[in-house]
């Protein structure tokens, strides 16, 4: 099934036009005309079937044919992750942590972090894209960059974990996650949090947790973090 996005459209849609990029794509690229079948998500759970009624590649319009819902996920996933130096392994971790199934991102500056500056607008078009190819009904909710003290301060849902490289006491993540518990995970730069953050999240009940034996990048924790909750999640 190839998937098109739409975060205009609900329920009581009955047709819709796409804007031009999108139409040249499905019109000139695609090839596709009058009558054929265009499947749509609104990024919100929502599978619409659609067909083609005015194949313009200025503003492909559909009529929506039937549509239905994707169950509601048991837990919610939310990574904390220091933007690497690295733009394009940044990158790769939203791609694949929308492949996983994470539910939100935000992007936190911390003290060692060599990277301050994030592309918002580049990040929501790889999350996007991602959605798209993988199939996923569930556009991930991208936050707003914020520093690491800012984010403490934050109200998070569920078990709030936080881990880090330092030798100190910490339980394995495999020990602390539970089927159906929302999840708000903390994972730091490629010099690791410093010991005033890590501090700082145990004195906001945040539980230091290990990712295994090895030392891990940035981007290699935050993917194993997420594939182990959803892992854990599985039916």
């Amino acid at each position: 099934m190839q998937l098109f996005y739409n975060p205009n459209i609900n329920e009581a849609t009955e047709n819709f036009s796409f804007d031009k990029e999108e139409s040249k794509h499905i019109i000139k690229v695609l090839r596709k005309k009058d009558t054929d079948i265009l499947f749509v998500t609104n990024g919100l759970g929502l599978l619409f079937k659609t067909e083609i009624t005015l194949a313009s590649d200025n503003k492909c319009t559909v009529k929506i044919l039937s549509f239905e819902k994707a169950a509601p996920s048991k837990f919610h996933l939310h990574l904390a992750v220091a933007p690497t130096k690295m733009n394009d392994r940044f990158e790769w971790f939203l791609e694949k942590a929308t492949e996983i199934g994470i539910h939100e991102i935000t992007p936190i500056f911390c003290d060692r972090s060599e990277r301050k500056v994030v592309n918002a607008e580049r990040f929501d078009k790889i999350l996007l894209t991602a959605m798209k190819q993988s199939n996923v009904l569930f556009l991930p909710k991208l936050n707003n960059a914020i520093s690491f003290k800012e984010f403490i301060k934050q109200k998070n849902q569920g078990f709030q974990l936080i881990a880090h490289c330092e030798e100190t006491d910490k339980k394995s993540l495999k020990s602390v996650l539970k089927p159906n518990e929302n999840v708000t995970l903390l994972i730091g730069p490629e010099g690791d949090f410093s010991e005033k953050e890590i501090a700082l999240a145990l004195e906001n009940n945040y539980i230091p947790v290990s990712l295994g034996e090895t030392r891990l990048r940035t981007e290699t924790a935050a993917i194993v973090a997420c594939h182990s909750v959803v892992f854990v999640n599985e039916d």
